[in-house]
């Protein structure tokens, strides 16, 4: 029950410099070429300490002839540090 305390106790200048941290951390951690968010981040409690982000963008590898991709980055607010795994599988097909 912490987590709400804690969410109405921070600015929203607060949350938005959290959030870019979030967003540079995947982007930088991402394989993929001109990675973006999709969408914004979603907060999960302190029970289970981490923050995810969709990433989209082209793989760079030439056998993948720059296709489009999607990863799932995973922010972990106690190490401080984002972990990405491919996830196309995660959206459908634009």
């Amino acid at each position: 029950m912490l987590a709400p305390i804690a969410a109405q106790a921070s600015s929203p200048d607060a949350w938005a410099e959290y959030e870019q941290t979030v967003v540079k951390a995947c982007v930088a951690a991402s394989g993929l070429k001109d990675a973006k968010p999709v969408g914004r981040t979603i907060q999960y409690d302190d029970r289970v300490p981490v923050t995810a982000l969709v990433l989209a963008g082209r793989y760079p590898q030439a056998h993948m002839k720059n296709a489009p991709g999607r990863e799932l980055c995973v922010w972990d607010r106690k190490a401080k540090k984002a972990y990405v795994s491919e996830a196309d599988q995660l959206l459908p097909k634009p």
